[in-house]
């Protein structure tokens, strides 16, 4: 096939190197094309294309009425066939329709069973912090070594892949407009628990940290909108990180057993604690207990005499 430089199929006229659309770069593929676009401003590169239609027009349709489209459908199969197809061809000197069935069609390929399905591409869209990209207002995940870089992306009807330079490195089914398509394995192994929102998964890590603190994570997220307390449970296991496991673990345990079931009461109750002193440090000595939040002096307790009060007014 030689077309001219039409946008539609030929993204750069280069005269020697000529670019197609990613698109119809598919169907010449899909079908079996070889096309190489004519070079711009070289009217001999496909001359005898133009020829034909005067030839077209005088000879079939110039001064004819049709009813419809397919009337016209009719007429050009019949003056295809019967018309052109039957004079002899002025360069090759045979007849047309003679030479096709002879020499043409036994070439031929079998017709396609189904209409090409037309992909859109994209040439740069970007990988976000949450591992997602968008096409056609759908997310769809990508590898976390890819994240915040720019990738390419052919969607179709069924399919969207994704490519990094010529390579592909993910494939997710087409979601509909405000759909998502997420792979838990492109989130790092430790991020993969809170990118997904997995109950589940958050009340068995917190298991793991320990009994009293997978109980709290049970109870925490056992009501039905479990949603609206999964940041508590992300909290949760913050704490566990920033105060260990252990101390969590004897609060959660404490705040069972009031059925304090609040993880920023948890926080507030961890950062209010006193730092354990280590034995070798108090051994031997007379430790002061930590004073009553609401004690009061002794003076407030003491009673004054009659005398004392006349001489105080």
């Amino acid at each position: 096939m030689i077309p001219d430089n039409m946008k539609a199929i030929v993204k750069d006229a280069n005269a020697i190197n000529p670019t197609l659309v990613d698109a119809f770069l598919d169907y010449v593929q899909a079908r079996g094309i070889f096309v190489d676009p004519a070079r711009v401003r070289a009217p001999k590169d496909k001359p005898r294309v133009e020829n034909q239609v005067p030839y077209v027009r005088e000879s079939w349709f110039d001064g004819e009425t049709f009813v419809d489209l397919e009337d016209a459908r009719r007429s050009a199969e019949h003056w295809c066939r019967e018309v052109a197809g039957t004079r002899v061809h002025g360069t090759t000197r045979r007849v047309p329709r003679e030479l096709f069935e002879s020499v043409e069609k036994p070439a031929m390929r079998a017709p396609p069973d189904s209409p090409f399905d037309v992909p859109m591409w994209i040439d740069r869209a970007k990988v976000h912090p949450d591992h997602h990209i968008q096409v056609s207002h759908a997310l769809y995940s990508v590898p976390n070594r890819y994240l915040r870089k720019y990738v390419r992306v052919r969607a179709d009807k069924t399919q969207v892949k994704i490519y990094f330079g010529t390579e592909l490195i993910k494939v997710h089914p087409r979601k509909a407009p405000g759909g998502r398509s997420t792979d838990a394995n492109d989130y790092p192994a430790e991020k993969a628990i809170y990118a997904l929102r997995d109950v589940d998964a958050l009340i068995a890590k917190s298991k793991e940290k320990g009994a009293h603190i997978g109980v709290y994570a049970e109870r925490l997220l056992g009501g039905p909108l479990p949603w609206t307390k999964v940041r508590q449970a992300y909290a949760l296991l913050g704490l566990c990180q920033k105060y260990g496991e252990g101390r969590v673990e004897a609060i959660c345990q404490s705040a069972l057993a009031f059925d304090v079931v609040s993880v920023p009461r948890i926080a507030s109750m961890l950062k209010s604690a006193a730092k354990p002193v280590s034995p070798a440090e108090t051994q031997g000595k007379v430790v002061q207990l930590t004073l009553p939040r609401f004690a009061r002096p002794t003076g407030h307790f003491e009673t004054l005499s009659r005398s004392s009060k006349k001489e105080g007014q």
